[in-house]
């Protein structure tokens, strides 16, 4: 509360010259690379891919289990 009695909220704007957006670039090795390929629509694609491929090996461990039990 100010001294007058107000009950105003008082906050500083952002400088935009001074706001770092470019998180990959200012982050070292293994944090940098991560941002770098897991974010935005780079890390989607690899999710999917991650996924898919998951599904597929399952598919293929199960194909092969059931393939020697039923022998």
């Amino acid at each position: 509360m100010d001294a007058d009695g107000s009950d105003r909220v008082q906050y500083n704007r952002w400088n935009e010259d001074n706001v770092n957006i470019d998180v990959a670039a200012s982050q070292p090795g293994l944090q940098g690379f991560y941002h770098r390929v897991c974010t935005g629509s780079i890390g989607v694609v690899i999710k999917v891919a991650g996924g898919v491929a998951a599904l597929v090996s399952v598919y293929i461990l199960g194909y092969v289990t059931g393939y020697y039990v039923h022998k």
